[in-house]
């Protein structure tokens, strides 16, 4: 899709465990955003190493300095055109880093921008119990999820640990989240430019 800029895209991974599933889904949904033009940035949570939750980037006054790690994000993340969200489920729940690492930030870095959901699981469901409560987690931070979910279940037998796809259905599922994902990200970000965000 023809775009001025490309679109600036924040990958959010939701698990630190060890032996973890989704650091190969993470790459392999990189890899497409690459492939396709994207300007997109991986946001794992081992690697940012945020605490829990005691205080939100929001939550800081001016003339406090906050942690350059959090300072970068939230630019990162005011900047995006679209988020891709990519979750297994913990006791058919969102993963507690993910929902963690997102409440850092406050409803105006996401409002009026979209959201995708990619889930997995080693099972036959693809994380989908934790996908459905993932959308309104995304409604209530402001990026209302496409209605296209990835869902990839028995994902260890999908990915390769360096995230080359394996299941020849991969790509086309990747396509039509993005494709998705991209027809709501160009719309809004040409409204915001246009008329702005109410106030």
């Amino acid at each position: 899709m023809a775009a001025s800029t490309p679109l600036k895209v924040v990958v959010f991974l939701g698990t630190v465990k060890e032996n973890r599933l989704g650091l190969r889904v993470a790459r392999f949904v990189m890899a497409q955003l690459e492939k396709t033009g994207h300007d997109a940035t991986l946001f794992d949570p081992a690697d940012k190493k945020l605490p829990l939750l005691e205080k939100a980037a929001f939550f800081y006054r001016e003339g406090e300095e906050k942690p350059a790690v959090l300072a970068e994000m939230e630019q990162q993340v005011r900047a995006a055109d679209a988020y891709i969200v990519v979750s297994g489920e913990y006791n058919h729940s969102i993963p507690p880093a993910l929902a963690n690492m997102m409440d850092y930030f406050g409803g105006s870095c996401y409002a009026y921008k979209p959201s995708g959901i990619v889930c997995y699981s080693p099972g036959i469901y693809g994380g989908m119990r934790a996908a459905m409560q993932l959308r309104c987690f995304l409604g209530e931070l402001g990026c209302l999820s496409v209605s296209n979910i990835f869902g990839i279940p028995r994902v260890h037998q999908a990915l390769g640990e360096d995230g080359s796809p394996i299941d020849s259905h991969m790509e086309s599922g990747a396509e039509k989240l993005i494709k998705d994902l991209d027809w709501h990200a160009h719309a809004m970000r040409n409204h915001r430019q246009t008329a702005g965000k109410p106030t």
